[in-house]
């Protein structure tokens, strides 16, 4: 496959709501978008790094001008280049997961379409429904967040996360569990604590968690597995499991017993589905985060979650917990589940109208033939 072009398309979706997490909050989705273009079709891809690097090191103006400059030029140098050859084409880039992702989703929706097969076929889907969760930001007050908790549940949702922070966080929790009883609840940290933290973080067990989630810095796997040891609710790592390698040194240490996969924090879905694979042989489950991605996230989002280690409701909220109105056709909630698309590629089809509304700029580049090439 030979690309003739990548379109770059910033896009500004506003939310429902204001969603605050202990890294900041947001009002709006400021995504970048990446199209594929080739003689016979296009595909698309998303980046889900945030408007500043606040949750990674990765922004979205830094991943525009990192894909533009130095990843695109060697994809387009490629005349038979595939989804599999994008992280090795791009391994002498360091880092930068979200913007290679998004360059391999892209290639992954065009490859897929052309051979009419959808990305959950591709990656190996044993669900046509998956469970969905919920994550909750943090509130005001415990009112405002009993408020929100009770409207999830009602909608269907069969598991509550809250993120959490020092100054919100055991009596939230136990303000939740008091009100809804045995429900699926998980709590997310974000980072925001130090192992000095952990008699507090212990105060938790008492209400039967899932999980909690990523309660230290990123790069801090043996605190997490000291901190293991000292409670009994299971560790879960996301900010730290950046690769499958990353996953197994982590499940070797102790530093977790559950693993949060998000395809864009990995480098894409191919790398997702080796996190997965590694994990399903260490017996360690899964569960699919998020990022406030657009209908294109969420579909393969959805996708990856029907693979067989997805064990747990992921954070694969209806498209109107986040967004009025979406740049696809949205996904609802159906008794707790969202539908797995069957379609190729993604498996969803871009609304023109809808995107050229939250369109911020364009930019295309058309692929060039390299010096000295006839």
């Amino acid at each position: 496959m030979k690309l003739t072009g990548v379109e770059l398309r910033r896009i500004r979706l506003p939310l429902v709501g204001e969603f605050r997490t202990s890294f900041g909050s947001q009002k709006a989705r400021d995504a970048l978008l990446v199209r594929a273009v080739s003689p016979d079709g296009d595909g698309w891809g998303e980046c889900v790094a945030l408007a500043a690097p606040v949750y990674s090191p990765e922004y979205v103006d830094g991943a525009e001008h990192l894909i533009r400059h130095h990843l695109l030029p060697p994809l387009f140098a490629d005349h038979e280049l595939t989804a599999e050859k994008v992280a090795p084409l791009l391994s002498h880039v360091k880092g930068n997961q979200m913007a290679k992702g998004a360059l391999e989703m892209a290639l992954l929706d065009l490859e897929l379409r052309l051979r009419d097969e959808s990305l959950a076929t591709h990656l190996g889907a044993v669900r046509e429904w998956v469970d969905c969760g919920v994550s909750v930001g943090i509130m005001n007050d415990i009112g405002e967040l009993i408020d929100a908790v009770a409207g999830y549940l009602d909608q269907g949702y069969k598991r509550i996360k809250l993120k959490i922070e020092p100054g919100w966080d055991v009596k939230a929790v136990q303000a939740v569990r008091e009100r809804f009883g045995d429900i699926l609840l998980q709590v997310d940290a974000n980072t925001a604590y130090t192992l000095q933290d952990a008699a507090h973080l212990a105060e938790l067990d008492e209400f039967n968690l899932l999980l909690i989630e990523q309660p230290f810095e990123e790069e801090d796997v043996r605190s997490h597995a000291e901190l293991a040891k000292q409670i009994r609710t299971p560790v879960c790592l996301d900010e730290s499991i950046n690769s499958a390698r990353a996953a197994t040194d982590a499940i070797a240490i102790g530093a977790c017993s559950i693993v949060n996969i998000k395809a864009g924090r990995v480098g894409g879905y191919l790398e997702a589905k080796r996190v997965h694979d590694v994990c399903e042989a260490k017996g360690v489950p899964v569960w699919c985060g998020g990022m406030l991605e657009t209908g294109l996230g969420r579909a393969a989002n959805v996708a990856l979650a029907a693979l067989p280690n997805f064990t747990l409701p992921g954070d694969t909220s209806a498209s109107d917990r986040y967004f009025a109105q979406d740049i696809t056709e949205p996904f609802v909630l159906d008794d707790g589940r969202l539908r797995v698309p069957t379609g190729p590629g993604l498996g969803v089809t871009v609304s023109q109208d809808a995107l050229d509304q939250v369109t911020t700029s364009t930019k295309y580049i058309p692929a060039v033939k390299p010096a000295g090439r006839k």
